[in-house]
């Protein structure tokens, strides 16, 4: 069994890159240039998937013998798909329209390797608590929004939108670590020992 101690994200986000650190592993960023929007045909799960396989495929092509983690992360509120916001006005209606209901997020993930492809997905139900539009006004104005599916972020000032959540907290926040480290032994590959960092 191989231990994997280096990875190549195909992803910018700060989050993912925090969440792979605090694995062990050595991570090298670079951004997949994937373009993330709705698909004809996809609903939300699905579409996370066909986004996360793109990015890891994408810098995979460029590096066949990298190992290449990619994920996506998408809100499903009664079948409507929420990517990120474009704009303060987009951001202000995915919030108002989460607000004091439930919906789900999922994230897929993909990970390419010489030993093969691994894809995987988990889904979190979440609750957000009632709120009023002056909440909204202030959380749009910290810029947390912008660059998250549903506009907001569980990890941030976004936790106090949350009343509950039903499922893995990390699979909101933008990556499904457990599910991730399970299925790691399916590719011949385990974490590295006694290197796994604490996430600030």
């Amino acid at each position: 069994m191989r231990e994997l101690d280096s990875v190549v994200l195909a992803s910018a986000s700060p989050r993912r890159l925090a969440l792979l650190e605090a694995l062990g592993l050595d991570v090298a960023v670079v951004p997949s240039g994937v373009v993330e929007g709705e698909r004809a045909g996809l609903t939300a799960l699905p579409l996370a998937a066909f986004h996360a396989a793109a990015k890891a495929n994408a810098v995979s092509a460029g590096d066949p013998e990298a190992t290449v983690v990619a994920a996506d992360t998408v809100v499903d509120r009664d079948g409507a798909i929420l990517g990120k916001p474009a704009d303060a006005q987009a951001a202000r209606a995915m919030l108002r329209s989460l607000a004091g209901r439930e919906h789900i997020v999922h994230t897929a993930y993909a990970l390419r390797a010489p030993e093969g492809r691994l894809d995987g997905n988990a889904s979190t139900r979440v609750r957000f608590a009632r709120f009023d539009d002056a909440t909204i006004e202030a959380y749009v104005a910290s810029g947390e929004p912008f660059d998250k599916a549903g506009a907001y972020g569980v990890q941030g000032r976004g936790a106090a939108l949350v009343e509950r959540i039903d499922g893995d907290f990390y699979t909101v926040m933008g990556f499904p670590l457990g599910d991730f480290i399970r299925r790691l032994p399916e590719l011949g590959l385990r974490l590295p020992l006694q290197r796994a960092a604490v996430l600030a």
